[in-house]
């Protein structure tokens, strides 16, 4: 091969891992590999250029050459190599080949570069954490006007939803003192609520003069009561791994977070406008219908059940891709800031939308803010790439947790034991256990096998009661863990999902064969699948797992990587009856094997993954969940489960049932709900 072609070697190279790079996966390794292919292809047009074809206006077969020997008075001779520093010289299509690499190094910069300099340190936001039957959590930036001021006082305002025309007064909630030591942020509870209501709120000054921001109230509503026994119907999204603008779209999206968008259109479908009607507009006479009779005819989309809540299983930032932010507190921040900054989750924290079935509020026209509860969980890329804690709070783990806990885990619900982040939570009878998988578990490298622990010790213990509780309280019962259950996955997965930990897993799995309805969720592979657990006696339940990621992120494609199914294998059997020649019946027993592990349903593509989850347990001899996930916006696989039926411990809460106009009556006296029900 002529040394003329090595620069275009190196070109096509260079483009190539660019690509990659900027569409396919943000990988570290382009940190080495992009420098250096594109040095290589400037050192190799530099030292063997393509020589630029001249008119043949100019030089004829048949055109005799002079030639003239250089004089010692002329000019100095010059190589024909730095003639490339000659435009004139250069042959158009190595300029435009430079332009284009240039432009594609450029963007690799911006991708890498921005999660450095995109600081967001101005980034204002409030969103709704954690929702109980009785209280809420709620997450409030808000940075001070001048860079001097060294606290900022911002006070909670809130009030309760009524029916049309019993609008209620605004009530103080509480003061919050932000400072730079906690980035401007806190986490509010509101207590003392009823469950299953509708709230709202505002932020103000000490002295009750409303902020700015937010520039309509919040909504939220609290969970029905878990004691109560009247069954359920809710639905809530499950999905993880977020980093803005991947794949890359240019420089003017370094905050769009294309998953949420899609989400966003997913949840709250722009209505069609309605159709003139010319017999209405030429008498202006006003139908007498009732504003959801009028959604109806302008087309609104039914939703229903609306969606609770989200729960985001880790991967909320990536301190680690492309390029490691290092072990700092303020690095760790940054990186929370940008994406709470970003427009594409604030449709999903803060949406902005006409709610027709509440009177118009004076100061406010009649716009509503509806923030959709979050619940966090972290995994490996808040803190460094499979990250294991072992116990022991080690570097960079400190600096880490200081940024999830100030933007994500305080506005969780309160933890399972204290300074942990493990938590339950229950809407109704559908009840929670959102695990730590990064914090305590064994260090790979120096554990055997059959010593490792995935939870430590203390949380183990927790989930083992936990299990114990709900199995008598709840109907379905979710397990969530940032790393997938199931061992079918291989490659790094073998070691950093639970087949890591094989004696703590198979311990686990056994118990849950013994509690119906057990659901695990979980994320990380970036993939979709749906796994089912069979158990070695066929009189146990079947667990089933659902790993759904990402949100927002690469997917590798062509090479996958889940098994099918596991290589151990549990008995089944058949029975089977028939009858002879002489009509006497036979009964027959046969013995078959299936797989321990099994893959239902395996969706590797898409950068953008989600599974809407819908759970109604109203019929509570039919218990039913429905799981519908969605691909880069599109509909792509459903499940349904009808339930074993649990008969649940009596219920002693009194709430639900009370009327609001006795409730305003025991508000008004200091009587509140968690004091009676």
């Amino acid at each position: 091969m002529s040394l003329v072609y090595f620069s275009s070697v190196f070109s096509t190279l260079f483009r190539l891992a660019s690509y990659v790079f900027l569409r396919i996966v943000p990988t570290r390794l382009a940190q080495p590999i992009l420098p250096f292919l594109f040095v290589a292809y400037l050192i190799s047009s530099w030292l063997w250029p393509a020589k630029a074809p001249l008119p043949s206006s100019i030089i004829r077969p048949t055109d005799k050459i002079k030639t003239h020997e250089p004089t010692t008075n002329g000019p100095p001779f010059a190589p024909p190599n730095f003639a490339l520093l000659s435009s004139n010289h250069l042959p158009p299509t190595f300029l435009g080949n430079l332009f284009l690499n240039l432009v594609l190094l450029l963007f690799s910069l911006d991708l890498a570069l921005t999660p450095f300099f995109d600081s967001a340190e101005d980034v204002t936001f409030t969103r709704i954490g954690a929702v109980s039957p009785d209280s809420a959590k709620i997450v409030v930036r808000y940075p001070p006007n001048s860079a001097e001021e060294t606290f900022n006082e911002i006070l909670l305002t809130w009030r309760e939803i009524r029916a049309p025309g019993e609008e209620m007064d605004w009530s103080n909630g509480p003061l919050v003192n932000l400072t730079a030591d906690t980035d401007w942020t806190q986490t509010i509870k509101l207590s003392n609520l009823w469950p299953s209501n509708d709230y709202e709120f505002l932020l103000s000054t000490p002295d009750g003069i409303f902020l700015p921001y937010p520039t309509h109230p919040i909504r939220f509503r609290t969970f029905p009561d878990p004691r109560l026994q009247n069954g359920n119907h809710f639905r809530f999204l499950v999905s993880s791994c977020i980093t803005p603008n991947f794949p890359y779209a240019g420089p003017l999206n370094k905050r769009t977070i294309k998953g949420f968008d899609l989400l966003a259109d997913y949840l709250f479908p722009t209505p069609p406008k309605p159709e003139a009607n010319p017999v209405v507009a030429a008498f202006d006479v006003e139908a007498d219908v009732s504003e959801e009779e009028k959604l109806k005819e302008v087309g609104q989309p039914k939703v229903s059940p609306l969606a609770a809540f989200l729960l985001f299983l880790g991967d909320f930032i990536y301190a680690d891709v492309p390029l490691y932010v290092g072990d700092d507190k303020e690095a760790y921040r940054r990186l929370y800031r940008r994406n709470y900054n970003s427009p594409s989750f604030r449709k999903i924290y803060e949406r902005l939308r006409m709610s027709p079935f509440y009177p118009s509020l004076s100061l406010f026209d009649g716009l509503t803010l509806f923030s959709e509860a979050i619940f966090h969980t972290y995994d490996d890329h808040e803190i460094i790439n499979n990250y294991g804690g072992a116990s022991t709070d080690a570097p960079p783990f400190p600096n880490a947790d200081d940024a999830f806990s100030i933007y994500n885990a305080l506005a969780n619900p309160d933890p399972t034991t204290p300074n942990q982040h493990y938590y339950t939570f229950a809407y109704g009878d559908t009840s929670f256990f959102v695990l730590d998988t990064r914090r305590n578990r064994s260090d790979i490298a120096t554990t055997a096998a059959e010593e490792r622990t995935m939870l430590g010790e203390v949380q183990l213990a927790a989930l083992y009661d936990w299990l114990s509780r709900v199995n008598r309280t709840s109907t379905f019962k979710f397990i969530v863990s940032s790393v997938p259950f199931t061992s079918l996955w291989q490659h790094d997965a073998q070691t950093d999902s639970w087949a890591g930990f094989p004696s703590e897993k198979s311990a686990l799995l056994e118990t849950l064969h013994t509690v119906p309805n057990v659901f695990i969720l979980s994320g990380d592979r970036h993939e979709f699948a749906s796994i089912e657990f069979n158990p070695s006696d066929e009189n146990k339940h079947v667990v089933m797992e659902f790993s759904t990621s990402p949100l927002n992120m690469f997917y590798i494609p062509i090479i996958h990587t889940l098994l099918p199914r596991s290589t151990q294998l549990v008995n089944r059997t058949n029975v089977e009856i028939v009858k002879d020649v002489g009509g006497e019946e036979i009964v027959i027993t046969t013995v078959d094997t299936i797989p321990q592990e099994r893959v239902v349903k395996y969706i590797p593509e898409g950068n953008s993954k989600w599974s809407t989850i819908e759970i109604d347990t109203t019929n509570s001899s039919s218990p039913k969940l429905r799981l519908e996930t969605i691909i880069d916006g599109k509909h792509a696989y459903t499940y349904e489960h009808v339930g074993t039926p649990v008969k649940l411990a009596p219920s002693t809460a009194l709430g639900a049932f009370v009327p609001s106009s006795v409730k305003g009556i025991f508000d008004k006296i200091g009587i509140n709900p968690n004091k009676w029900f």
